[in-house]
């Protein structure tokens, strides 16, 4: 294996530590959504008119079943409701709430003070570098996943 690469997964999972411990100080500090949930709140706030459950879990590429008790948490804490889907009355139309709204923009903020801190030193240049970066390496990611699935799948 390449060095380069090797030393990049390094790098991955020692960012997963952090990743890890970052939730862990925010479920301590800003308990406001449960642990876990910021993820499918902020994908659902991203829905202005609402949607269904099967549509979160496509989106987030998650298990139906994992998606659903994570809504009812979510409902359960009253970040977000259901409502009657109008077209189809045996349906859900999952909606975030004003109480969700406001959890996700605290949230946000908490996430923005640890960020403003952590890249004190950095100039916007390297800032901006990273965040290309990133998202560059998630999309590639997804690709060489799907192209393995497909492979997978074809034998």
């Amino acid at each position: 294996m390449d060095t380069a690469i090797r030393e990049l997964g390094t790098r991955l999972r020692d960012l997963l530590t952090g990743v890890r411990l970052l939730r862990q100080r925010r479920e301590d500090e800003r308990p406001a959504v449960p642990s876990g949930l910021v993820g499918l709140l902020m994908l659902l706030d991203r829905r202005a008119g609402g949607c269904h459950a099967r549509e979160l879990a496509e989106w987030g590429r998650l298990d139906p079943s994992t998606v659903s008790r994570a809504v009812a948490a979510l409902v359960a804490h009253g970040l977000v409701q259901r409502r009657t889907d109008p077209t189809d009355r045996r349906a859900s139309q999952l909606t975030i709430t004003p109480a969700g709204r406001d959890a996700l923009t605290e949230t946000d903020d908490w996430y923005e003070q640890v960020f403003t801190r952590a890249l004190a030193g950095w100039t916007p240049g390297e800032v901006a570098a990273l965040s290309t970066a990133l998202d560059r390496f998630t999309r590639d990611l997804e690709v060489a996943l799907a192209h393995h699935d497909n492979r997978k799948d074809a034998r």
